[in-house]
C-alpha cells in the first residue's frame, strides 16, 4: 500500500512540532520509545494494513498471529497516527511517572497483545448474538485500544475529576463509557469492539486478577523509579503541545473532521481519512463471502 506523499502528512509534521516543544528529555523512555516506533512504522510500514490489521478470520482461522503484535502499531494515516499519538504522549507522561518505565513497558507490550485477544473474543460473541458472521471478518488496525486501557488505568492513578465529552460533564470514572460511544456516533467507521475490548482490559488491570498475575509472572522485581533526571511535568506543558485544547476537546475536533469527512468514502487506503481510533481498513469481500453472507441473511428470514 502507498501512503500519502510524505510532504502532505501535516498530522505527522504536527505531531513532530509537539514532541519537539515538550522536548525529547522530557518524556520518560518507554513513551518515547513507543511513539518513535508508531512514527517510525508509520513512514516504513512491515505490510500493507490488510496484512497487518487484525480480524478472527485472519488470526483465528488463518493462523495469522503476527498480526496481533503488528495491527496496534499501524495506522490508517497522519491524522490517525497523530490523534493516538497526542494521547499516547499525555497518558504516557503521567502513568510511566506514575509506575516506572519498566513497569509500563510491561504494561504497554502486554495491553498490546491482550486488547487484540479480547477485541476477536468481543467480535466472536457479536457474530454469535447478531447470528452475523460478518463481524468476524471486520478487521481493525491502530494503538486506540491500548489507549483505552491506559485511559482506565489513568483514572485508576488519577482518581477525581471530571470530563467535558462534546458538551457533558462527566466523572472521569466513567468518562471512558461516554467517549466510547460518543466516538461510534460521530465515526462509525472506527471499531466498537477495538474500543471495548481496551476498557475490559483496563478494568481486568484494575479491578481483576490481571494485575496480580502480571506482578506474579514478573522475573524480576520492579519497582518505582524516580525520573530526576526529566524536569516535572504540569498540565501547563500539555497546552504547549495541544495548542491549550484538553484531551476531550482534541477528541471533538477529531468528531468535526469525521463529519466534514462523511460522503467523501472511497476504496482507495489513501483518500480514506480517519482521524480517531481503531480503524476498519475498507475491503473488497470475495465471491465466497458474499455468497455466504446472502445464505445467513436468506436462513434467518
Amino acid at each position: 500500500m502507498q501512503r500519502r506523499n510524505k510532504a502532505t502528512n501535516v498530522g505527522l509534521l504536527l505531531l513532530l512540532s509537539q514532541i519537539h516543544q515538550v522536548g525529547f528529555f522530557r518524556i520518560p523512555p518507554v513513551t518515547l520509545v513507543t511513539l518513535a516506533v508508531n512514527i517510525f512504522l508509520f513512514l516504513q510500514p512491515l505490510k500493507r494494513l490488510d496484512q497487518t490489521c487484525i480480524s478472527v478470520e485472519k488470526c483465528l482461522f488463518m493462523k495469522d498471529w503476527h498480526r496481533l503484535y503488528l495491527s496496534p502499531l499501524h495506522h490508517a494515516d497522519d491524522w490517525h497516527l497523530y490523534f493516538n499519538m497526542v494521547s499516547l504522549l499525555w497518558k504516557g507522561i503521567k502513568l510511566e511517572r506514575r509506575l516506572g518505565s519498566p513497569w509500563f513497558g510491561y504494561i504497554i507490550a502486554l495491553f498490546s497483545l491482550l486488547v487484540g485477544v479480547v477485541y476477536m473474543i468481543l467480535e466472536t460473541v457479536f457474530a454469535e448474538l447478531m447470528d452475523d458472521p460478518m463481524y468476524k471478518l471486520n478487521c481493525a488496525v491502530g494503538f486506540s485500544g491500548v489507549l483505552f486501557a491506559l485511559k482506565v488505568l489513568n483514572n485508576y492513578y488519577h482518581p477525581g475529576g471530571t470530563t467535558n465529552i462534546m458538551g457533558i460533564h462527566v466523572v472521569n470514572k466513567y468518562a471512558c463509557w461516554l467517549e466510547l460511544l460518543a466516538i461510534q456516533l460521530f465515526n462509525p467507521g472506527s471499531s466498537f469492539a477495538g474500543h471495548l475490548a481496551g476498557i475490559l482490559v483496563g478494568l481486568m488491570y484494575t479491578k481483576g486478577p490481571l494485575k496480580m498475575i502480571m506482578e506474579a509472572c514478573a522475573v524480576i522485581s520492579i519497582g518505582d523509579f524516580s525520573y530526576s533526571g526529566y524536569p516535572s511535568y504540569t498540565p501547563r506543558d500539555y497546552n504547549t503541545y495541544t495548542d491549550g485544547l484538553s484531551e476531550e476537546e482534541q477528541f471533538e475536533r477529531a468528531m468535526r473532521n469525521s463529519l466534514n469527512d462523511r460522503g467523501h468514502s472511497s476504496r482507495n487506503y489513501n483518500n480514506e481519512r480517519r482521524p480517531y481510533g481503531f480503524w476498519f481498513p475498507p475491503r473488497e469481500l470475495s465471491a465466497e463471502e458474499l455468497r455466504r453472507h446472502r445464505l445467513n441473511r436468506y436462513e434467518r428470514q
